[in-house]
Parts: structure tokens; C-alpha cells; sequence
């Protein structure tokens, strides 16, 4: 998933986000790790990425999603590993909590403003099609 921003200064998305625009982060969520990094940070345009990756293995060995009683062709037989879904919805809410709340210490003044944000999800069901996404 990534976020971009065309407003000047672009770069203080990485305020906004409480995430450094030079830096690689990684961060353990319940269903594998979850990376974000900067792939574009210059004052024109700033864009953040969120990649998900998901460790099949876990899924199958956790409790949560599988475990002891879980139907036993269950590991063998699931695409939890390759949708986009409320996987990624969990990695978002634990990376961008405090952006999530709408709070910027060190620049409160940004988090009141409109930003020109184009928000981009390679893979996520809609229910009510193009128009539902749209509006959105």
C-alpha cells in the first residue's frame, strides 16, 4: 500500500506519519512484519509505503488463525498469505496509530490541514464496486 503527497512541503507526510522518510522501518504485527519506507521523500511529492509481509507459517502455527483445532488441511488449503484483507487493515492500525488519531506533536498544525493524498491498495474487495471505492 502506499500514501503520496503532492502538498509543499511533500516531505512532512513523515511528520505526519511519526515515520522518517530516510529510514527502513520494520515493525512485528500478529501475521508476519510489516515494513515502511520512503521510496519518494523530495519537497515536490513524498510517497510512503507499507508492505505486508505475511509468514504463511506462523498463520498456520498460531493460535488466532490455526492451532490445535483448526481443520486439519486448513495449512495446506487457505489464501490467507496472498490477499490483501484485514491483514492489512491490523498492520496499518499498529504503524500509523498516532497519524490513525489525528495527533502530530512535533507538528500539531499539519494534522489540521487538507492534504492532497492519493492512497493506493494493489488488492482490496469492495462491496458496491467502482462507485463505493470512489466515493471513498
Amino acid at each position: 500500500m502506499t500514501i503520496t503527497s503532492t502538498a509543499p512541503p511533500a516531505a512532512d507526510l513523515g511528520f505526519l506519519l511519526h515515520k522518517h522518510p530516510g529510514k527502513v522501518q520494520a515493525f512485528d504485527v500478529s501475521v508476519g512484519r510489516a515494513h515502511v519506507f520512503f521510496p519518494e521523500a523530495t519537497a515536490a511529492r513524498c510517497t510512503v509505503a507499507l508492505l505486508l509481509e505475511v509468514d504463511p507459517i506462523g498463520l498456520v502455527r498460531g493460535k488466532r488463525f490455526g492451532g490445535q483445532d483448526a481443520f486439519s488441511l486448513a495449512q495446506y488449503v487457505n489464501d490467507r498469505p496472498y490477499a490483501a484483507s484485514s491483514m492489512v487493515a491490523v498492520a496499518l492500525g499498529k504503524v500509523f496509530r498516532t497519524a490513525m488519531a489525528g495527533r502530530c506533536d512535533a507538528r500539531p498544525d499539519l494534522a489540521e490541514q487538507a492534504l492532497p493524498l492519493t492512497i493506493h491498495i494493489p488488492a482490496l474487495p469492495a462491496r458496491g464496486g467502482v462507485e463505493v471505492v470512489e466515493r471513498l
